[in-house]
């Protein structure tokens, strides 16, 4: 999008802010639609001066540029030239408020403290600047002494923003390739299963008697030996062993059942 150097630094001449002022009064007596719609038209260059600030966040600039013109239609809304203030003092706070609310609450993939991402949009606009100076990407500690903070908390910031934006697992994994980044990544988790596992065979547990479900827990969970077994349920080392087999056969028949049930 090519913009004039009057729509990007928001100026405008002493005749047309005269006028914007004699509307903005009329505006505030009548609230006539169409004066309102006339005033937002005069006065894009000051909304699109303050989206062009985020220009570095990586949204997409006609999207900055919508959350500013909303900015601007509240801040026309609200102003009250009866006050005595200047109608860029008080709109450039609210449309900058929009905008950071719009990159706070929308435009990340992930969740972070807002405390971090206030943090990781000053890292993120510092290093704009820092890179038009210095010609080159800054360090972690150059940018610490440019916004005074602490070497760690920029590092933080830094790796922060990466939640900005998520990558589609279905993305190429370079120009020319086919191949989806979710075939390097994706694998088989065995915890699952293990997890599956776990809940069959409590619920098949369920169907056996209080004593069989504790000879088998002190079996194969604290893995005691037969007769260990015998003597705390009270009973031999041959009725443990019988017990114990007994069980597993009933397990192992109603897992059956329930496979066939699932198929």
């Amino acid at each position: 999008m090519d913009l004039t150097s009057e729509e990007t630094t928001g100026r405008v001449g002493p005749a047309e802010r005269r006028e914007v002022e004699r509307r903005l009064r009329l505006y505030h007596h009548s609230r006539n639609p169409k004066l309102r719609d006339d005033l937002v038209e005069r006065l894009m260059p000051l909304a699109r001066s303050l989206a062009l600030r985020f220009n570095h966040s990586g949204e997409p600039l006609d999207d900055l540029m919508q959350v500013a013109a909303l900015g601007l239609v509240k801040a026309i809304d609200r102003f009250d030239p009866e006050r005595g203030f200047a109608f860029t003092s008080f709109a450039t706070p609210t449309i900058l408020g929009e905008l950071r609310r719009h990159l706070r609450d929308t435009a990340w993939a992930l969740r972070v403290p807002r405390e971090l991402q206030e943090r990781a949009l000053n890292v993120a606009r510092a290093a704009s600047g820092l890179t038009s100076s210095l010609g080159r990407q800054p360090t972690a500690a150059e940018l610490a002494e440019h916004t005074g903070m602490p070497v760690e908390d920029v590092v933080e910031a830094r790796a922060a923003a990466g939640a900005r934006h998520a990558v589609s697992l279905f993305r190429p994994l370079g120009e020319g390739e086919d191949e989806p980044l979710a075939d390097v990544i994706g694998a088989d988790d065995p915890e699952y299963s293990a997890t599956e596992d776990a809940i069959t065979s409590e619920s098949l547990l369920q169907g056996l008697a209080p004593r069989e479900r504790e000879i088998l827990r002190l079996r194969f969970q604290e893995e005691l030996p037969q007769w260990q077994i015998g003597e705390r349920v009270g009973c031999s080392q041959m009725h443990v062993s019988r017990l114990i087999r007994q069980s597993l056969d009933q397990l192992r028949a109603a897992a059956e059942d329930t496979t066939k049930l699932a198929a």
